[in-house]
């Protein structure tokens, strides 16, 4: 199985210096001051470097959302119940949360798949890709076995291959898994040395008590596993979850096929970085979409080198930024499909100015 991953790993290309070499020479003179459509104006140009051409329109766009249980749920860490992992699985499909009415809104589709559901049902519309039956508690050994880690990624790849063949042009992660934020910052704390105290947030709202207990499980799940930090996987397996294997995955995949794809909050971040320690390549095929309110993301996009532009106190999960973005790169493309150049639209200028007087 590792031959396997590392064939994904090895082989993400390089995007292309001379596309985005191309993209930069028309954005600069389009009919505008310089620099002055910000953001819009990267994203169009780093765009021009995945895909080989100045100007895109992505026809197809898709939202891949990885469901998954964490057995650290049993320390009490989580305002929810764990049967709620499976309850909000069931409405992704029905259509009815927010990635899914954003989706609808932004004319892109949502596959949801079970990476590792704490139950037997199989859910009508639901991509099964289950491990097994959630991961193990993190603050009494790891959650998962390595080589459950390494097939949790290949999920995530193995999704991207099936949409890419199914003709999707650009994608975006997503997640549902009670008990993840816990895992995610576990993950952070543990690569950056800092204490849960410091990172730690309180989910979808845990009282005073539970938030202390939290911090109090993460330090002690760190410490007990120690993972390695140099070794994406490993780190995955001793405290991430079935959810955050198969998201890393997912973006090592987009690379690896060369398709856009966008980030969306704090586990989705976390999964983007892993796959950027397995290959720094991924980060060229990155979008972050919208600023978590998760105390720890604004340190993983240091760790990223990347931005996200928009800051709508969001704080929701499932892939519920991706749309949103969506909607931003269509107008980044419009920027380079739509727009004049300064020549062209002095061109025009004169051939209309010249016309006018030769009919007087």
């Amino acid at each position: 199985m590792y031959e396997t991953l590392q064939r994904y790993i090895n082989g993400i290309p390089a995007i292309r210096q001379d596309s985005i070499d191309a993209a930069q020479t028309r954005v600069d003179s389009l009919i505008k001051p310089p620099g002055s459509l910000g953001k819009l104006e990267h994203i169009a140009v780093k765009l021009a470097g995945i895909t080989g051409s100045t100007r895109n329109n992505f026809q197809k766009k898709c939202v891949l959302i990885m469901c998954s249980d964490n057995g650290v749920v049993d320390e009490g860490v989580a305002s929810a119940p764990q049967e709620i992992t499976l309850a909000m699985t069931g409405n992704f499909i029905k259509g009815v949360t927010g990635v899914a009415v954003f989706a609808k809104s932004s004319g892109a589709d949502i596959k949801v798949y079970d990476v590792g559901i704490n139950s037997d049902e199989e859910l009508q519309g639901v991509i099964h890709r289950k491990i097994r039956k959630s991961t193990g508690n993190i603050k009494l050994g790891p959650a998962m076995s390595y080589d459950e880690a390494e097939k949790a990624i290949l999920a995530g790849v193995d999704a991207v291959r099936e949409v890419k063949r199914e003709g999707y042009d650009l994608i975006g992660i997503g997640e549902m898994g009670i008990g993840n934020t816990t895992t995610t910052t576990a993950i952070l704390s543990a690569l950056t040395s800092t204490s849960a105290e410091k990172i730690t947030g309180n989910g979808a709202g845990l009282n005073s008590r539970a938030y202390a207990n939290k911090i109090a499980v993460i330090d002690t799940a760190v410490s007990a596993n120690k993972p390695d930090i140099n070794d994406p996987v490993d780190l995955i397996s001793k405290l991430g979850g079935f959810d955050i294997a198969a998201m890393t995955g997912a973006f090592l995949g987009a690379a690896f096929y060369q398709i856009p794809v966008v980030v969306d909050g704090y586990i989705s971040i976390a999964s983007a970085y892993l796959a950027v320690m397995l290959n720094t390549r991924v980060k060229d095929y990155l979008f972050l979409s919208h600023v978590s309110e998760e105390p720890g993301y604004l340190l993983y996009t240091k760790l990223l080198g990347l931005e996200a532009p928009l800051n709508l106190n969001m704080r929701l999960g499932e892939g519920s930024g991706c749309p949103l973005m969506f909607d931003v790169i269509r107008s980044a493309c419009a920027i380079m499909n739509n727009m004049a150049t300064f020549e062209e639209a002095l061109s025009e200028t004169s051939e209309e100015y010249l016309s006018n007087t030769q009919d007087t």
